[in-house]
């Protein structure tokens, strides 16, 4: 807007707080933008550019146990806490965890339980760049508690596993003109761009499996999703000088 001498095609701004609501990018969201391509300012470090994304997965396992009085439970009482137990338990602790897990490797994470000796749940989120492994997860859950329903026939456990989103890249690597594009804007606007595989996803990654090619820019932010979060406003500045020389290489291309 402050730079009306730049030749440029439409622009769109949209705002999705999607993780702030707990939602994810809506199915009609493309067609509400109305882009051809489009870019997500969601990356850390200055230069970063994110074309790879985890695919991810989510899991809810749901253990219905015997309830009864616990003075006249002997022999009855089923406690689905102990089972939910044993299930974390016979999971993988020492591998396949977040805490255990860097780079390209995947992971499975128990982030929420609840329930009573009645019912409990367990909600897991599966995360790998390879559709295959992310596959081998879900599978893993659910033989695991296969096992454990069958040391208990009076219990009853059931697993649902849910698609949440894919790596952007199986769509972008058919067509880099939006990360050809954004290198150039990098080098105009003198920072150094570096590719970085993601340990996350972002809301390219939903639109770029929706038929919008997004990938992710930088802004600066650091220790995201954590009590010391915090931004850098001389990499914001950058970023929003990169956004410029980004709407005139596009404009170039007569896009």
């Amino acid at each position: 807007l402050n730079h009306p001498e730049i030749p440029h095609g439409p622009i769109r701004i949209g705002f999705t707080p999607d993780e702030e609501i707990g939602r994810g990018v809506h199915a009609d969201l493309p067609a509400d933008l109305g882009a051809t391509f489009g870019y997500t300012l969601d990356g850390a470090h200055r230069g970063e550019l994110v074309y790879e994304t985890f695919s991810a997965d989510r899991a809810v396992v749901h253990v219905q146990g015997v309830s009864i009085h616990p003075g006249w439970a002997k022999d009855k009482l089923v406690n689905a806490l102990h089972l939910a137990a044993r299930i974390v338990d016979t999971m993988p602790q020492a591998t396949l965890t977040p805490e255990t897990t860097d780079g390209r490797q995947g992971f499975i994470h128990l982030y929420a339980m609840s329930g009573t000796a009645a019912a409990a749940e367990l909600h897991f989120i599966m995360r790998d760049f390879e559709m295959d492994e992310l596959e081998r997860q879900g599978e893993l859950i659910r033989k695991v508690c296969d096992a454990i329903a069958a040391t208990e026939p009076r219990a009853h456990i059931t697993c649902e596993v849910i698609p949440q989103y894919r790596n952007m890249r199986y769509w972008l690597e058919n067509d880099m003109r939006p990360i050809d594009v954004a290198v150039e804007a990098y080098a105009r606007a003198g920072v150094e761009h570096f590719f970085f595989p993601i340990r996350g996803g972002t809301d390219g990654s939903r639109l770029t499996e929706l038929g919008v090619p997004t990938p992710n820019l930088f802004t600066g932010m650091q220790n995201i999703h954590g009590p010391l979060e915090w931004v850098s406003v001389q990499d914001m500045a950058a970023a929003t000088e990169m956004c410029v020389k980004l709407a005139e290489c596009w404009g170039e291309t007569g896009n």
